[in-house]
């Protein structure tokens, strides 16, 4: 059975983000990659960024302001369109009623909070915790559980799988420290994209 900072070091060594951004995600820390991260929910990567295209700039004012039925037409190619708008449209107001502005949204939000917002389940939170507000948290999709289970880790509860490598990567750190600029959220980033280009490959 394979521990975390093994995989990580594998996967490092097929240089696998060599030609993506430092976070691996576009766009960290802003308002584009908190919608992108709900927009990835059921498609393609390609698709999101079709969708982006459509909407240009993105800041939460907009997003509230805009006509929701003009939103939808804007991502219908990430799917689901009329539902991801509604929701899209909600999170923006219960950020600005919430947190006053997106720099606060992202120093003070927390995972439960995040949790209960329609339509973001724990994979969407982690990806807006560690993409948008550079949290030390690992993402966790299908690909991770169907690459740990290839390498003889079988879990089937998200929590488990996010302990086991967030655990594994924590006790050997002083190993891949000094490559991820001494930044766990950073090696989060990393280890979570370099899992899907390795899985996509597949």
């Amino acid at each position: 059975m394979i521990d975390a900072v093994d995989l990580y070091l594998e996967l490092r060594d097929k240089n696998l983000l060599q030609n993506s951004p430092k976070y691996w995600w576009p766009n960290v820390g802003t308002e584009w990659c908190l919608v992108s991260a709900i927009l990835t929910q059921n498609t393609k990567w390609e698709n999101v960024e079709k969708s982006m295209q459509n909407i240009g700039d993105v800041t939460l004012e907009k997003l509230i302001e805009i006509d929701e039925k003009y939103l939808s037409e804007c991502i219908a190619p990430s799917g689901f369109k009329n539902q991801k708008a509604k929701r899209l449209k909600l999170l923006a107001e219960n950020i600005i009623n919430e947190f006053g502005d997106f720099e606060n949204f992202k120093e003070n939000v927390y995972r439960e909070w995040l949790l209960e917002q329609k339509g973001i389940g724990p994979e969407s939170a982690d990806a807006i915790l560690c993409y948008v507000c550079f949290r030390e948290v690992m993402v966790v999709d299908k690909y991770t559980q169907k690459l740990l289970a290839s390498r003889g880790v079988e879990f089937f509860e998200y929590d488990d799988i996010q302990y086991f490598l967030q655990n594994g990567i924590e006790s050997r750190f002083d190993e891949i420290s000094e490559e991820n600029e001494n930044n766990l959220n950073l090696c989060y980033a990393h280890f979570h994209g370099m899992i899907v280009e390795y899985m996509k490959k597949k």
